[in-house]
């Protein structure tokens, strides 16, 4: 398997998200996001989320790694190890600064002109996230975020604007990053990144998120309807944050408690956006709860006539579900617990290392969707060490490399239709969950520390030379 070849129009590349990288959060006419306002935290350490941008504090995003203005450097580092694709996102700030103007923003407009005209240069496909943890701050605070409908028709109007204007240079679109980031309600961050909320003590949480779902289910649907009618070759996905979820034990309560995280925290979204409908076990949840939406039938018609022709998806790592509590474990829902597994080793955040884990997460998704599939994010985030200005970084490549050969098998052994893979972070940047620098996942070093100094100069790591040759072999994966 180690030398069997992808196809060669395969999509190998790296990918990236604007918050996490562009910085220039005050140049071009860019509005404040609520990226923005995420102060950095540390392993362990939750971010802040302030409300605005306040004195004393560090938001690393307003920097990030300089690529507002570095991109044409980093550009040609990309195209030296081969990429045939990056994954990037528009930041809709820079498009509407507030997010209801009538007009766009020319310069924001143009700086991605320019972006995408420098990967084209070198034969790159841009690959474009809508909504990638990043939307106006002004929308939260004067709509309340996702839990107003008034947010359908602002993201449609971005979404209309950006692919009308880039529909000769971006082939490959995806709506919302990660959007079943927000079913772990335990995380204030989830639903903040996702949709522009904290949950309110007194506030019904379920409700809330249920109606923002549909919100954004429905602009994304009509998203990729208007998308389709401005190119019909546009190639438009969902994204999805793909953890598997093991049971603990083979009794009958673990396996129907796997079960139940499955359907609410993964096949909710990705039902929505491949078959355009509620799920029955969605309606019948929302039954036994007494949970009353804002869904039209208007929404419904629109859900059916925007669903998505490939789906993306970030896999990291895999998760276990107890139905009892145990030493180890945390309650995400009643007889539903998150748990260890001592089968897999973990990373220095605790996220479990299980590359068949994508073996398998690739066949399920094929199994119940049979579309395409794209993973547009896979990597290991670690300390790195710089030794004579370059970092030896055997556990990176190891780790790609285990996750390379599970996914060739998956393709080869099952059938399954991928299309590309994009390791996470291929230039070290901002850590969206930590807030840090030295969490670091990329093919290039980038000076910078937790506390945003240093030079920002780039330097390839050992994983840079060998990425190049997997692309270059078509797939094929030496040991290191």
């Amino acid at each position: 398997m180690e030398k069997r070849k992808v196809p060669h129009d395969f999509l190998w590349g790296g990918a990236v998200a604007a918050h996490q990288l562009e910085g220039g959060y005050d140049k071009g006419g860019k509005g404040i996001s609520i990226a923005d306002v995420m102060t950095a935290g540390a392993n362990g350490k939750d971010r802040d989320i302030t409300k605005g941008i306040l004195p004393n504090h560090y938001y690393p995003n307003h920097e990030a790694i300089d690529f507002y203005t570095r991109y044409k450097e980093d550009i040609r580092l990309f195209a030296e190890m081969g990429f045939r694709c990056f994954r990037t996102s528009i930041a809709w700030t820079r498009i509407f600064p507030h997010g209801d103007e009538d007009k766009p923003n020319e310069e924001g407009l143009q700086f991605y002109d320019s972006l995408f005209d420098e990967l084209l240069k070198y034969q790159i496909e841009p690959v474009v996230t809508l909504s990638h943890f990043e939307m106006p701050f002004y929308l939260v605070e004067k709509y309340g975020g996702w839990r107003n409908r008034k947010l359908i028709d602002f993201f449609v109007k971005f979404a209309e604007t950006v692919m009308g204007r880039y529909k000769d240079k971006v082939k490959y679109w995806m709506t919302f990053n990660e959007i079943n980031n927000q079913s772990s309600v335990q995380n204030p961050w989830s639903g903040w990144t996702n949709s522009g909320i904290l949950y309110q003590k007194d506030e019904d949480v379920q409700t809330v998120l249920q109606q923002a779902v549909h919100y954004e289910m429905t602009a994304s649907a009509m998203a990729v309807k208007i998308g389709h009618e401005i190119n019909p070759d546009f190639q438009i996905g969902c994204m999805l944050a793909m953890v598997p979820f093991y049971p603990r034990t083979c009794s009958p309560q673990d396996e129907l408690a796997a079960q139940t995280a499955m359907e609410h925290r993964l096949y909710y979204y990705g039902d929505l956006h491949v078959f355009g409908e509620y799920p029955a076990y969605m309606e019948a949840f929302r039954r036994e709860h007494g949970i009353c939406l804002d869904i039209t039938e208007q929404d419904r018609k629109c859900l059916k006539e925007g669903c998505v022709d490939f789906i993306g998806i970030s896999y990291y790592m895999s998760s276990t579900i107890s139905s009892v509590e145990t030493e180890d474990s945390i309650r995400v829902a009643d007889g539903i617990y998150v748990a260890g597994n001592p089968y897999v080793a973990k990373n220095d955040w605790g996220w479990q290392i299980d590359p068949q884990g994508l073996r398998y997460s690739l066949n399920l998704l094929h199994q119940r969707y049979h579309k395409p599939i794209f993973i547009v994010e896979n990597g290991l985030g670690a300390y790195d060490k710089l030794e004579n200005g370059t970092v030896h970084d055997s556990y990176r490549t190891d780790y790609l490399r285990q996750h390379i050969l599970e996914m060739k098998k998956a393709m080869f052994l099952d059938g399954v239709p991928v299309m590309g893979y994009t390791p996470w972070g291929c230039i070290d940047l901002v850590s969206a969950g930590s807030g840090e620098m030295e969490k670091r996942y990329g093919f290039i070093y980038v000076d910078k520390d937790n506390r945003g100094n240093g030079t920002l100069e780039r330097k390839k790591k050992d994983s840079f030379a060998w990425y190049k040759k997997v692309i270059e072999s078509d797939g094929e994966v030496q040991s290191t």
